[in-house]
């Protein structure tokens, strides 16, 4: 039974959807005027494994995942770079899907940009002042957050609470000074569309609704996105959802947490972002999906060099044990394996799925995932003879990371290739002078020729220092960079 904590109940609720076996699922996308932040992407990656493990548990999900395309910090970037607002986000939009599909992320059902929906918004906002919750003035439509009596229940801010601030503007002709724009009257040189107040664009609150009302329905059963975003964006949401239809908008909010620069969180603002761009080419998708994943989605995850060299560690023991499984699988053994490892393999995937199911506890996912790594690696060591039992608990070992790897979208790559990969970086990070490691290896070869040990013994031992491990097979010497 999957239970999700739902920021609007303030507690853990299980999960029954509006439909039987159909979900209805929506998360807040970019605004697309620049390369996004890694910070960015943890919604993104978080909300592939939701979706993932809800289609794994035959439900038919509908993901949509939207694009703004229209903000003031897209018409004042465009500006700047001397080109329309539409090609500004033309281009950002490809590189986004472009950094997307490097992770390995399953495509959204559907990825609707806010200016296809300026009609419907257009007509929303009829509505919303024909059923009194809006009012205009001199062109602008605006909110009345005093009409609905719900105002405040995701966030658990009171009316006369609010602040008036960097988040809301500050206008006298409100009635509320935290009442929110729904349509904003044109400027010249901005682009703008015909409604019934004069030419004008849409206020990014009600981007969301109807776009969720255009593609999913009145009702929808998840509503994800950054913390955040709960206030003042999807209480909006809701006041504009319900406001407009009477009906409940979102049956369970998902919130995922920030990721923190040092103590502080990475924004634009504080000049503190890495984008995602940036990060996949320095080091891998592999391990931003790791970094991400390891850490409860409802926590704070702390991203330091600490944590990337982590990550790389845990990488590199997963993947080297692939590497082995997939030697000792290419025997072809056929049959079960011992039992008690068989029984290992499926405590480790009833894990998971408990883990999954409450509320998407990936560190418990990973615990599990390592006792099936020690399970393996315990049932060998090196230079011990392969045995059909060896053989067929790697053929069981491969099967298991795979189909459960294939949820987090993580340990699908080649394992020879991403350990190769895994090297340069390490290489890299290390500052490790290849000249120098190949010179000593060529050097131990000639002085175990020469059976002169003792040197030999003496270079194995700087090349440890050096963090490199060595294994001497039939055809020579080979080393990687140590992982672990």
């Amino acid at each position: 039974m999957l239970k999700i904590y739902d920021t609007l109940a303030k507690k853990p609720e299980e999960f029954k959807p509006l439909v039987p076996e159909q979900v209805s699922m929506y998360v807040c996308g970019p605004t697309v005027y620049d390369f996004l932040h890694i910070g960015n992407f943890r919604g993104a990656i978080f909300f592939n494994l939701v979706r993932n493990w809800l289609e794994a548990s035959a439900y038919k999900v509908n993901y949509v995942y939207n694009y703004t395309d229209i903000d003031d910090k897209i018409i004042k970037r465009a500006a700047e770079q001397g080109i329309s607002p539409s090609d500004l986000t033309k281009k950002f939009i490809a590189e986004f899907e472009k950094d997307f599909a490097s992770l390995g992320l399953t495509a959204h059902t559907k990825n609707p940009r806010a200016t296809q929906y300026i009609p419907q918004m257009v007509a929303t906002i009829q509505k919303l002042i024909q059923n009194g919750k809006a009012y205009v003035y001199e062109g602008e439509v605006i909110y009345s957050i005093d009409s609905f009596a719900g105002y405040g229940k995701l966030s658990g801010k009171k009316l006369d609470e609010l602040e008036v601030g960097s988040r809301v503007e500050i206008a006298t002709h409100k009635k509320n000074p935290s009442d929110f724009v729904l349509w904003k009257p044109a400027k010249e040189g901005e682009p703008s569309w015909p409604s019934p107040w004069g030419a004008g664009r849409p206020g990014w609150h009600i981007e969301c609704t109807c776009m969720i009302h255009g593609e999913l329905g009145e009702q929808i059963d998840i509503h994800g996105g950054g913390i955040d975003l709960i206030f003042p964006h999807h209480e909006n949401e809701i006041a504009q959802g319900e406001g407009v239809t009477g009906k409940p908008y979102v049956k369970y909010w998902m919130h995922n947490q920030f990721i923190n620069f040092g103590d502080e969180k990475m924004s634009k603002s504080l000049g503190n972002v890495i984008t995602a761009r940036k990060f996949l080419e320095q080091y891998h998708g592999e391990i931003l999906k790791m970094l991400i994943l390891s850490v409860h989605y409802r926590s704070i995850l702390q991203f330091s060099a600490t944590q990337i060299n982590q990550s790389i560690q845990a990488l590199g023991k997963i993947y080297s044990a692939l590497a082995l499984a997939e030697n000792f699988a290419a025997k072809k053994a056929i049959g079960e394996p011992e039992a008690s490892y068989s029984a290992a393999l499926k405590k480790a995937g009833a894990d998971v799925e408990a883990g999954l199911n409450d509320d998407f506890n990936t560190p418990v996912f990973f615990a599990a995932i390592f006792e099936v790594l020690r399970a393996f690696n315990g049932s060998w060591v090196a230079g011990q003879k392969v045995t059909d039992e060896h053989c067929k608990r790697a053929v069981h070992f491969l099967a298991w990371m795979k189909k459960y790897g294939t949820l987090l979208a993580l340990f699908q790559e080649t394992p020879a290739d991403f350990l190769k990969k895994l090297d340069e970086i390490l290489i890299r990070e290390k500052n490790i002078d290849i000249k120098k490691v190949e010179y000593l290896i060529l050097a131990r070869e000639e002085a175990r020729k020469s059976k002169i040990f003792e040197r030999a013994d003496a270079i194995r031992a700087e090349l440890t220092a050096l963090e490199i491990e060595i294994q001497d097979t039939p055809t020579g010497t080979n080393w990687t960079i140590k992982k672990s």
